[in-house]
């Protein structure tokens, strides 16, 4: 197959050199629904050195281009970027990985999801129960995809530590890149996570490893890693709530705020169009209402009151949310200048022919299904749900991906 890459429309970045370079190495953690292009754009604005896509499943990426469309979209602003996806057979993987190489500067194997979904696929933290099965992944995507492009691991701790320090071990034997490693093992969903355990994975290896687990503030990042020596610190929970934690604030700022109104306003937008105005339509390119409302609902968390926040989560329109947050805040969606907007707009991914590299890889027995006949990515996820009935616990928003 064809090793080297077509980065001529995105510049790339070398990921390794990234933990060469930075004394801590601040990522923004993969989260289903969330960590898509426009957030992802937000946190690198403050301080935020490298991001990752949601989990993605890896088969229905090679399957379908409605997956493909719905679940990756990038931009110049958009590196480095690291592909997170579930998998456990090496045509999904090799596939999925192949195809999406020239837009991303990495990809990252998901063995670190504990849901029960998950499990009943053989995806996620049931992988390190078979790891030969994540070692042949690893190193067969390694050779078919040349460096500087990235090939990682996310995983949980095992109950015995052996066997996680032996896991980490192979894995850098295949060729991995780096790791990051959740300080809780699968059944482990809340509570203080075992950082003697980071510790001993780090002095065991000779790459990078990044701790993942607990973090709140940058106060926190700078502690776990003191604790660890890792490389750099991936956060999910904090930075959701505050996409300005990298930066050592300690709630989300009204500068935030604006930078998101814009983001996604400039997103929908094509500078052709001579009849602009600040305000996003009902139903606008390439921006769901759900990421825009759901976001600031997370945003907004410490900055209203009960009463407002009741109000806020039900809203059902972008108007209605623009309405508020102009009455509110006294901000609107202001008008990038065409450097800026350069730089936001979403590129017009063409695979090529690189999909046929799945089919090389798929065993003749394996049935194809067209997965664009049941392919659905409109839920809202429990988690969202909850909040419009009020208070809830955190603790549980991204176990997934945890």
């Amino acid at each position: 197959m064809d090793q080297e890459l077509d980065r001529t429309l995105k510049h790339s970045t070398d990921v390794i050199e990234l933990f060469r370079s930075k004394e801590m190495v601040k990522i923004c953690a993969p989260m289903v629904r969330y960590s898509k292009l426009q957030f992802r754009n937000l946190v690198k604005s403050y301080n935020c050195d490298l991001c990752y896509t949601p989990m993605i499943l890896a088969d229905s990426f090679c399957k379908s281009d409605k997956a493909r469309v719905n679940e990756f979209t990038t931009n110049l602003n958009d590196t480095p970027l690291i592909t997170q996806f579930a998998a456990n057979k090496v045509h999904d993987f090799v596939g999925a990985a192949y195809m999406v190489s020239p837009f991303c500067d990495g990809v990252d194997l998901n063995c670190g999801c504990p849901q029960r979904w998950a499990k009943q696929q053989g995806l996620g933290c049931i992988m390190l129960e078979k790891p030969e099965v994540i070692y042949d992944l690893v190193r067969q995507c390694r050779n078919a995809i040349t460096k500087p492009f990235t090939v990682s691991v996310k995983m949980r701790l095992q109950k015995d530590l052996r066997k996680s320090i032996d896991i980490c071990k192979q894995l850098e034997r295949c060729g991995v890149s780096y790791l990051t490693v959740h300080g809780r093992t699968p059944d482990q969903l809340t509570g203080e996570i075992n950082k003697e355990a980071l510790n001993l994975i780090v002095g065991s290896v000779n790459i990078p490893v990044v701790a993942n687990g607990g973090v709140k503030s940058l106060e926190d990042c700078l502690a776990l890693q003191e604790e660890t020596n890792c490389k750099g610190i991936m956060v999910a929970n904090g930075i959701l709530t505050n996409p300005t934690l990298f930066t050592g604030s300690s709630i989300t700022t009204t500068d935030c705020i604006q930078r998101w109104l814009n983001i996604c306003y400039n997103t929908t937008l094509d500078f052709r169009d001579t009849n602009r105005v600040h305000t996003i339509s009902e139903k606008p390119n390439n921006l769901t209402f759900q990421c825009f409302h759901h976001h600031l609902v997370f945003m907004l968390e410490k900055l209203l009151t009960r009463s407002e926040k009741r109000i806020f989560n039900n809203l059902q329109s972008f108007r209605d949310v623009l309405s508020f947050i102009k009455d509110k805040f006294d901000l609107a969606p202001q008008l990038d200048n065409i450097d800026d907007f350069h730089n936001v707009k979403l590129f017009n991914l063409d695979f090529g022919k690189r999909h046929e590299i799945y089919f090389t890889l798929k065993p003749e027995d394996e049935v194809f299904i067209d997965y664009d006949l049941f392919y659905d990515c409109k839920s809202e996820g429990k988690y969202f749900k909850s909040k419009l009935e009020g208070e809830c616990d955190w603790s549980n928003i991204f176990l997934e991906n945890a």
